[in-house]
């Protein structure tokens, strides 16, 4: 049974430093793309940053770039997200997510296994 585990979350304070690791049972978890989405109250579920299974160049959403650093160990089996100079509209439950196949793009749809989220508040 494929897991997902999100942690780290938590409320700190704009300008703060969060980060948020993501442990995985997948049999072969070099396999997989690795991402991580949020969903802030009324909005929906967006991407924040993706990584493929062969590691390369990082996807991000304009929104947290250069802000935000994602990361995998593949023989840990994890991927994290770095979170730096947090803001208030960074607040949001925070998704783990995996994906078989690759697809161009990172959309929620496209992806195959998801973990139960991390509360992430920040205040200003």
């Amino acid at each position: 049974q494929v897991q997902l585990v999100e942690s780290g979350g938590g409320l700190v304070q704009a300008g703060d430093s969060l980060r948020l690791p993501c442990a995985a049972s997948l049999r072969t978890f070099s396999t997989y793309d690795m991402g991580w989405f949020r969903q802030a109250p009324g909005k929906e579920r967006e991407i924040v940053a993706g990584i493929r299974k062969t590691g390369g160049i990082a996807y991000y959403a304009d929104s947290v770039k250069g802000r935000f650093t994602i990361t995998r160990d593949n023989a840990k089996s994890t991927v994290a997200l770095q979170m730096n100079s947090l803001t208030p509209e960074d607040t949001a439950v925070y998704y783990c997510a995996a994906r078989f196949l690759g697809r161009s793009s990172w959309s929620v749809g496209s992806m195959d296994y998801w973990g139960e989220g991390t509360l992430v508040t920040v205040s200003s």
